[in-house]
Parts: C-alpha cells; structure tokens; sequence
C-alpha cells in the first residue's frame, strides 16, 4: 500500500442527510450567505427588468451624458451581458458623428431613451 501524505479531513454531514449543504432557510446558512433569499429574488427581479429594458430600447434615440461632461445622441444598439459597454449607432459627438461605437458603461453618468 502507498501511504498517503496528506490527511483526510471528513465534514459534517448537512441537516437534511443528503450531505448537499445546509438548509437555506437555517441560521447557518443565511449567515454564510450575507443577506436573506428574499433580498436575493428582489435582486433577481430588478436585474432581469434592468436587462429587459436594454432590450426594448433596441433602436431608439438615446441621450449619454459621460464623465467629461459631455452629452452626446446616438441610437441605442445593444448593451453587454456584464454591463460594461453600450453598442450604439450614429453618435453624434461635438466632433461630428460616428456610424458605430462602443462607450464604456465606467465614463456614462447616464442615459436615457
């Protein structure tokens, strides 16, 4: 027999005795968790609005008002699923206007349709 080097540490088995976990509705669990399953659904529910929303806004004028203190129109095209960047169409720029650009989500203070 090859000996083994490390030890084996064993857990405890969960609450339930399928030993999957603990039960979420238990002290313990929400403890580890850091806020209550309800505040999570609340969460859920707002990010899938949020995400909704980009979605229905898909071609529609938009007003970006960034950090420089700049506001600039474009036509809104799609956001990314991490919330990083716009994909907008026709930006008009004091510059002049861009068929296509990206704006990072970090320089926008806001937007609206």
């Amino acid at each position: 027999p090859v000996p083994v080097p490390v030890g084996v540490l064993r857990l405890p088995r969960g609450p339930e005795g399928s030993s999957r976990g603990f039960s979420p509705t238990s002290p313990r669990f929400q403890a580890l968790l850091g806020e209550p399953v309800a505040a999570q659904g609340v969460r859920a529910t707002l990010r899938e609005r949020y995400l909704r929303g980009l979605g229905a806004a898909r071609g529609r004028p938009t007003r970006f008002c960034l950090r420089a203190g700049v506001c600039v129109e474009a036509v809104f095209g799609a956001a990314d699923v991490g919330a990083m960047a716009f994909q907008v169409d026709a930006l008009r720029t004091p510059l002049g206007v861009q068929a296509a650009a990206l704006l990072r989500c970090t320089d926008v203070l806001a937007y609206s349709f």
